[in-house]
């Protein structure tokens, strides 16, 4: 029996949050609507960015299910960065957008105990002393997807399915493997790379040839005038040599 029920109200402060730049309050900032795997990369990026530019910025952090779903529903964000390419061609073929789905970087996925004790391994998952395997949703968190993918490759779908707990995106998924309320689980390589986290137990890299690439995309919204040529200057600011070089230290692949 999936759990998810149980802890989703414990950790449901995790899901949204939004996260503000330093900078004049009297100036309209440029909304960004991240995935939750981007977090820690995002906040750096935006603090490049407004010191580069003089644009302010707000970050609203949760999955890219929710945040497409809000975006339908008419939230002022000016900018979706998705944790894949399924999310901004949503919104992109449903007239939202003003520019198309750009790829800047690959996601990667990890296996990881907070557990100093654990040794992560696929096969380890199948252990008795394996009870909790956090994952994000598959229904709204593309790392959830590619942890499908992991245990379908391997056989092991079914056969875990009793142990999972299931967090709405990969922030609540990390809460559950950091606080050990799962012995384990699958989060992005970019968690275990964060100067608060990668000390925390032990971690293994999973092959990408068991999972489809993991594309982070972004997409700008159409807003007023001003704000969608700020949220272009973003856009934009993503493929610089700048972001690119901080996204490869939180573990993201420029190149498939």
């Amino acid at each position: 029996m999936i759990r998810s029920f149980f802890y989703s109200c414990l950790f449901c402060i995790f899901s949204v949050f939004t996260i503000s730049c330093k900078q004049d309050s009297n100036e309209k900032p440029i909304l960004i609507a991240t995935a939750a795997n981007m977090q820690e990369a995002m906040q750096l990026l935006v603090e490049d960015f407004t010191k580069k530019t003089g644009i302010k910025c707000q970050l609203v952090v949760s999955s890219s299910g929710k945040l497409t779903a809000q975006i339908k529903a008419g939230a002022p964000y000016n900018i979706l960065v998705s944790a894949d390419m399924k999310y901004p061609e949503e919104i992109y073929k449903s007239g939202y957008a003003i520019t198309p789905p750009k790829v800047y970087a690959y996601g990667k996925l990890v296996l990881w105990s907070a557990n100093s004790k654990i040794t992560p391994s696929i096969s380890f998952l199948k252990k008795d002393a394996i009870q909790h395997i956090a994952i994000a949703n598959p229904k709204t968190a593309p790392y959830g997807r590619a942890t499908e993918d992991v245990l379908s490759y391997y056989n092991l779908k079914e056969l875990l399915m009793h142990k999972f707990v299931i967090g709405e995106s990969i922030s609540q998924t990390n809460q559950f493997i950091h606080s050990q309320a799962a012995e384990i689980g699958f989060t992005a390589m970019s968690t275990i790379t964060s100067e608060k986290i990668k000390k925390k137990g032990n971690w293994v890299a999973l092959d990408t040839n068991t999972y489809r690439p993991i594309k982070q995309c972004v997409i700008v919204i159409n807003k007023e005038a001003e704000s969608n040529k700020k949220a272009k200057n973003f856009y934009s600011y993503l493929s610089s040599k700048e972001a690119q070089l901080t996204l490869t230290k939180f573990g993201y692949s420029i190149y498939e």
